[in-house]
């Protein structure tokens, strides 16, 4: 055991000792293995910010608090390795206070590089900035409460009511976390006292409190639609945290909440769920967590319903997508290091060198997301970073630049000289170098303006031959810095001594723009802004200012101090236009005078008219105008609004653009480079347009690559359009990757797709990253472009992308409804769309209800989608008067209800009047009405197949007529409906050959052999087997047996055959059924004759059964016996049935009536009743 034991002490003593000599072979350059992070603490608690670092020594670390050095001290002081250590935090004002940003600087030999940013705060908790506020709300209702306050870290918010602490959660009460208390379904018992309660590690603070009072519920509670009282919010989350979206609605019946995305997408149901009663919460959102996101309040068993939109933005700390890397070059080469970052908002990209930052300038260049670095020297060996950085977060990558030295390049150019020639050009002569000059091949001149940062740096190459030259594209009374750099095939020399020189000052190009304004009838404000070092060339000693009236042409002139900048005219005529101009002067002598500008004096007049607003207009590029105003502090007038007019010089007034009272500022945007606009302003109220002020401004040019020597900027990426409602469109776009420290402002150029007319397209001006574009035309697709503004350079116009706003829920109900009946129960509903432009419909709902059914409250409803303007109501009561109305609805809501149309159904269809034609409707047009959606094409095609139709059953009953013609009855049959069928006497088989018998119709469920010769039935069950009590069931009877029968309508002389017709009573269920024992007639009274192809009988029995088609119409039978007579009527019968004289069994039957009737004095039932 004490073996191991040394050889683990051996080891971690050789790693101990070799560890510095590896850093020594290993880290050349500097790197952290710890950076400081934020941190939250209590005041007198300490901390510790770490840092670590590695590389050759000696390293020098100091840390910095806001960019300046850290003052070690008893409380505060570095320790070990590096990490400050801070023993009582405090958190007085001022620079005695230790919050702020902290970061480590570490140095060695070959460079510095600078830590991450650490935010130090100390745990603090405000008063609140929004208390809760005393509501009223209905029994049954909602209610809502809402708090703000500041602290750190975030408090956690609770509610109390009457003092005592409400659960978070509950069925009716929800607590969000953003401070928001809801209670749906108010009750008498939640009238009281609520106050908020914001709470974290530093204190507990508890706000105001407010009182909630309940009424009464009127009985019946009236029903409401549905309406969202609390809707979501756009808000920006940073990645991984949790986004609230808040959706409170009320209504009667109470309506039910759900979400959905606008781009139809599925939301995240693992990262997504309902906090109480609808609100929405997202946790670890990520960046495709983000979009629009609808809260849709809809009543129960109904179509109506309402939503509100919010934008959720996911913000994302910096990563980057690509790192600088190390180079090597010689003097006078070129570096280029590129660093491209992701992140929302766009990271903006700093460059450090040894830990400071760097300022385009000269050789040094900074465009989108590269650093270079022209004509090397050897100071720019160094460790260059790249900070990528938004309000998220930053990242920082290194590189180094390693400078080689090359022994036999020439030495730099000594004894530089300046001479200036004139206001703009210096002359430049030096010597030349004072080793290998004779190994020269040219010289590169180098200069740039000595004031200011960021300028660019100009180069002119020029021979060996002289050492002479003339600099002479410079502006006037303008300091430049110069140098010279020698070059040979092997290099470049070290860059020469800087020089400084001033060019001489010039006349002003022009005179500067007047602004002029009205105090009094009689009197008129002139007022200008200094010239910029560009115009004025040097410094302004005078102004002359002139003026005369329109009509005249003597000018009054005015000669003011160079310092002036406001002149008051007084003395003046009222109502009067007056022309005005003014030149400036330096000490080399006057400029060109500025154009005349025109104002008119107001009017003599005792109306309390508004007066002339303070105007001040800015260019904020080439193409935009900036017009910002305010009252005079002297107005006591009324205003109720502007009226704004620009122009062009030399172009007439255009129509004045009418802005609110509440308006301050306007964007003209849509302007030519380089010209010149008159801007007038005034405000009007109720008695009349107020006083005028006037202004000229000219637009600057568009600076270009030949102008600046320079590319422009490139143009916003990552442009984004969202529909934010029916009216507004959020747009986003990223910054390009370039770093400068002047502000950046974008234009925004919006307009309808396939405008024509270019005055309508709109410009939005915004120094962020995303716009709201407001008051947009609902349901209509719009183009988007943003370029961006960077001092007088402009990008690009960025792709465009397109948008269209949603839809606006319908405000008109559909147009000439029709309801038209066009069966028995069915009606046929037509209508029109709603008369309103750019409206989009999803669907239409029909409602319809008989008269009793409306006052129960009880709709029939039907959905249609959008593009059908028709439906059908089916299944409508004969008698019964219908009510009919409709509405259009869309994804934004339901519109409102036609008017009811009324549609009759009668009950009796024999009546004169038509019940297919609904009330107001006539019946030469009801049909061309209640159709009027079909188009030509349906119509052709209907009437194209009832014509063949038609014409198939004419050809078909022709044919049938044809045959008929050539084909002999076979027997006759007898149909009746509640009547018993005839019956025939059976004759010897001998004669049955050729006698024309009457036949019983079968019911549907039986069947004859027509073909095989026997008497054979089947039904539905199978054969049937004909017995010896069915052959008795002859209709062959004696006059004895009819006297029989009960109620019987026949009698007949013996032997005489008759057919029996009763009409008294329905037949008894024992009739029916048949005699006892006769399972088979009772069963279904089957029977029937079997006939042969010739249609005659083959068989010399046959057996008549009644066979009705149902119980209820079925007549009882009767059964006679078996007997014989002797009289002429039955030996003529007995005759026609052996088939001696071929006579109709009919004409025995019209006999044997006829005689019958005589004697009975009853009428019997006749031969085309039977038929």
């Amino acid at each position: 055991m004490a073996l191991v034991k040394r050889e683990l002490y051996q080891r971690l003593l050789f790693v101990a000792a070799f560890l510095p000599i590896t850093g020594v072979f290993c880290f050349s350059e500097l790197f952290f293995i710890k950076e400081p992070h934020d941190a939250t603490v209590m005041r007198k608690e300490a901390v510790i910010l770490d840092c670590q670092v590695h590389g050759e020594m000696p390293v020098d670390v100091r840390w910095l608090r806001n960019g300046a050095k850290v003052v070690e001290n008893e409380r505060v002081y570095l320790l070990s390795n590096s990490s400050l250590y801070i023993s009582e935090v405090e958190s007085r004002r001022g620079d005695k206070s230790d919050e702020g940003v902290y970061q480590c600087l570490a140095q060695n030999k070959y460079g510095a590089i600078l830590s991450q940013r650490a935010r130090l705060t100390i745990t603090s908790i405000s008063s609140f900035t929004a208390q809760p506020a005393s509501i009223v709300a209905t029994e049954g209702s909602v209610a809502r409460f809402s708090c703000k306050i500041s602290a750190h870290p975030p408090p956690i918010i609770t509610w109390e009511f009457n003092r005592v602490t409400l659960p978070l959660v509950t069925e009716r009460i929800t607590v969000l976390p953003s401070g928001a208390l809801q209670i749906h379904g108010v009750q008498r018992a939640d009238g009281g006292n609520y106050r908020c309660v914001a709470t974290n590690i530093a204190n507990r603070r508890r706000s105001a409190e407010a009182t909630l009072t309940v009424t009464s519920d009127p009985n019946p509670r009236r029903p409401q639609r549905p309406r969202i009282t609390a809707g979501p919010q756009n808000i920006s989350v940073p990645a991984h945290q949790s986004a609230t979206l808040e959706c409170m609605a009320t209504g009667n019946p109470r309506p039910i909440v759900s979400w959905s995305r606008a781009d139809s997408k599925s939301i995240d149901v693992y990262h997504t769920k309902v906090l109480g009663n609808g609100n929405l919460i997202i946790t670890d959102i990520k960046p495709q967590h983000g979009g629009v996101y609808v809260c849709r309040a809809s009543t129960p068993g109904t179509r109506n319903f309402t939503v509100a939109a919010a934008n959720v933005t996911v913000l994302a700390p910096p990563s980057l997508a690509e790192w600088p890397e190390s180079l090597t070059r010689p003097r006078a080469g070129t570096a280029r290091f590129v660093c491209r970052a992701e992140g929302f908002p766009a990271p903006q990209i700093t460059w450090l060198k040894n830990g400071e930052r760097i300022h385009s300038n000269g050789r040094i260049k900074m465009y989108s997301s590269k650093l270079v670095i022209n004509q090397i020297i050897p100071e720019d060996d160094a460790i260059y970073q790249c900070q990528a950085e938004n309000e998220q977060g930053a990242v920082l990558a290194m590189a180094r630049l390693i400078v080689v030295m090359s022994e036999d390049r020439p030495s730099a150019p000594k004894n530089i000289r300046a001479d200036t020639v004139s206001s703009s050009a210096i002359l430049l002569a030096w010597d030349r170098p004072l080793y290998n000059a004779d190994k020269v091949i040219a010289y590169s001149v180098h200069y740039m303006k000595a004031e200011g940062l960021n300028n660019e740096e100009y180069q002119v190459v020029i021979g060996n031959d002289t050492t002479r030259y003339i600099i002479d594209d410079l502006e006037p009374a303008r300091n430049y810095t110069f140098y010279v750099v020698a070059y040979m095939p092997m290099g470049a020399s070290r860059m020469s001594d800087h020089m400084f020189q001033h060019t001489l000052e010039d006349v002003p190009l022009r005179g500067p723009e007047l602004s002029l304004t009205s105090r009094s009838p009689t009197d008129i404000q002139v007022s200008w802004r200094a010239l910029p070092d560009k115009l004025s060339r040097g410094r302004v000693s005078a102004y002359r200012l002139s003026y005369r009236t329109g009509a005249e042409n003597s000018v009054s002139q005015l000669e003011l101090p160079g310092e002036k900048t406001k002149y008051l005219i007084e003395n003046l005529q009222p109502d009067t236009v007056y022309l005005l101009r003014i030149a400036a002067a330096t000490g080399v002598g006057w400029g060109e005078q500025s154009a005349w500008t025109s104002h008119r004096t107001p009017k003599a007049s005792g109306a309390q008219v508004p007066l002339s607003p303070e105007l001040d207009l800015e260019p904020l590029n080439c193409t935009t105008i900036l017009a910002r105003w305010r009252l005079a502090q002297r107005n006591s007038a009324s205003v109720q609004g502007y009226k704004l007019f620009y122009h062009e010089e030399s172009r007439s007034e255009s129509v004045p653009l009418r802005l609110r009272a509440s308006d301050h500022s306007h964007t003209i945007g849509g302007l030519d480079p380089r010209k010149k606009y008159h801007v007038n302003l005034l405000a009007y109220n109720a008695v009349g347009d107020g006083y005028q002020a006037d202004q000229t401004i000219s637009t600057p040019g568009c600076v270009s690559v030949r102008d600046r020597l320079v590319p422009p900027p490139p143009p916003p990426h990552n442009v984004h359009a969202k529909a934010n409602g029916s009216s507004s469109i959020l747009l986003e776009w990223g910054r390009p990757a370039f770093t400068s420290a002047h502000a950046i402002n974008y234009t925004v150029r919006c307009n309808p797709v396939g405008l024509q007319n270019a005055s309508l397209v709109l410009y939005l001006q915004t120094n962020e990253q995303s716009l709201l574009v407001r008051n947009l035309q609902p349901n209509t697709k719009y183009e988007f472009a943003i370029r961006l503004h960077i001092e007088q350079l402009s990008s690009p116009w960025s792709p465009v992308v397109y948008q269209s706003t949603f839809p606006e829920a319908p405000t008109l109900p559909p147009t000439d409804i029709k309801a038209t009946l066009i069966e028995e129960d069915t009606a046929l509903v037509s209508w029109k769309p709603p008369e309103e432009a750019s409206l989009s419909v999803t669907r239409y709902t029909i409602l319809y209800a008989s008269r009793r059914e409306r006052l129960a409250g009880e709709w029939r409803v039907l959905q249609r989608e959008g593009s059908i303007t028709m439906a059908l109501l089916e299944n409508l009561k004969p008698g019964h008067f219908y009510l009919v109305k409709v509405s259009a609805s869309n994804n934004m809501g339901d519109g409102p209800f036609s008017r009811t149309v009324e549609l009759t159904v009668r009950a009796d269809p024999t009546s004169g009047h038509d019940p297919r034609f609904s009330r107001g409707s006539t019946r030469s047009n009801a049909f061309a009405d209640g159709f009027y959606h079909l188009d030509r094409t349906s119509m052709t095609g209907v009437t194209v197949g009832v014509s063949i139709a038609l014409a198939c059953i004419i050809i078909c009953a022709f044919i049938l007529v044809c045959r008929g013609k050539h084909r002999k009855p076979s027997a006759v049959k007898l149909h009746g409906e509640g009547r018993s069928p005839a019956a025939g006497r059976p004759g010897s088989e001998g004669s049955a050959e050729n006698a024309d018998v009457s036949a019983a119709v079968l019911s549907r469920n039986h069947f004859i052999d027509s073909k095989g010769g026997t008497d054979l039935i089947i039904n539905s069950l199978g054969p049937v087997e004909a017995s010896a009590e069915q052959r008795s069931k002859w209709f062959s009877f004696r006059a004895k047996d009819a006297q029989k029968m009960k109620g019987g309508a026949a009698s007949s002389r013996p032997g005489s055959t008759v057919l029996s017709y009763e009409e008294e009573r329905p037949a008894s269920p024992r009739a029916l059924l048949g005699r006892p024992g006769d399972s088979e007639g009772s069963s279904g009274g089957e029977g029937g004759h079997a006939t042969d192809d010739s249609g005659r009988f083959s068989q010399d029995e046959t057996e008549m059964t009644d066979l009705s088609s149902g119980p209820s119409g079925r007549q009882p039978s009767v059964t006679p016996e078996d007997g014989g007579g002797g009289d002429e009527e039955e030996e003529t019968c007995r005759v026609a049935r052996h088939g001696q004289t071929r006579l109709r069994l009919v004409e025995c039957v019209e006999e044997l009536c006829c005689h019958q009737e005589a004697q009975s004095g009853r009428p019997l039932l006749s031969l085309s009743q039977v038929v």
